[in-house]
């Protein structure tokens, strides 16, 4: 399937086949999808966790409001975190990042304080989410990404170490049913000539 057919197929699942699960070998390639994710100055101030244990998915959905039923019936709920303690992350890169990565960091970053940096670390798990669902939706896996959750629970209930949650994403098999399918609703994007311009 091409990209173009890709984009025109994905959609948010509202609703899945909880007794349809991915295999192990598909949730190994994923995890090594997005170990591959584009960052600024490959920066990768991030951790993925894959939630696959009906217990702990289900402490999850109860601190996720209306995204609890599409947890239960996933196969897998993904955690989106950003490092939080910005001397560990600082670390981080030295120990693994050529020098010039590690002064833009210095010069163009960490001037602007530590609030700014921590909002420039988010912003590369968020660019980490596009690349995510492209690859599931090419791998023939719906997904969810959700900001429904209360953080702090997610960070209570997980082992983060040092990174904050950010969001979550349920993954696994369509519910036939799901009316949220392009098949039964076709998808309602806003027209090109109003969001592309070209100069």
């Amino acid at each position: 399937m091409s990209f173009f057919d890709i984009a025109k197929n994905r959609y948010t699942t509202k609703t899945y086949n909880p007794n349809e699960r991915i295999s192990e070998d598909t949730v190994e390639k994923l995890k090594e999808i997005i170990r591959l994710s584009p960052s600024s100055i490959n920066s990768q101030p991030w951790k993925f966790t894959f939630v696959s244990d009906e217990s702990t998915k289900q402490k999850l959905a109860d601190a996720s409001y209306w995204n609890a039923g599409r947890i239960n019936e996933a196969s897998h709920l993904i955690v989106f975190s950003a490092i939080d303690d910005i001397e560990k992350f600082e670390q981080q890169i030295k120990e693994n990042l050529p020098e010039g990565s590690v002064n833009y960091y210095n010069q163009f970053v960490k001037p602007k304080g530590n609030t700014e940096i921590k909002y420039w670390l988010r912003h590369q798990v968020y660019l980490s989410l596009g690349f995510f669902l492209s690859a599931c939706a090419s791998l023939n896996i719906d997904s969810t990404p959700m900001e429904g959750l209360i953080n702090d629970e997610y960070d209570n209930i997980l082992p983060l170490n040092g990174y904050k949650t950010l969001f979550a994403v349920a993954i696994g098999y369509r519910n036939p049913e799901d009316a949220n399918q392009p098949s039964v609703s076709p998808k309602s994007r806003l027209p090109l000539e109003q969001i592309v311009q070209s100069i």
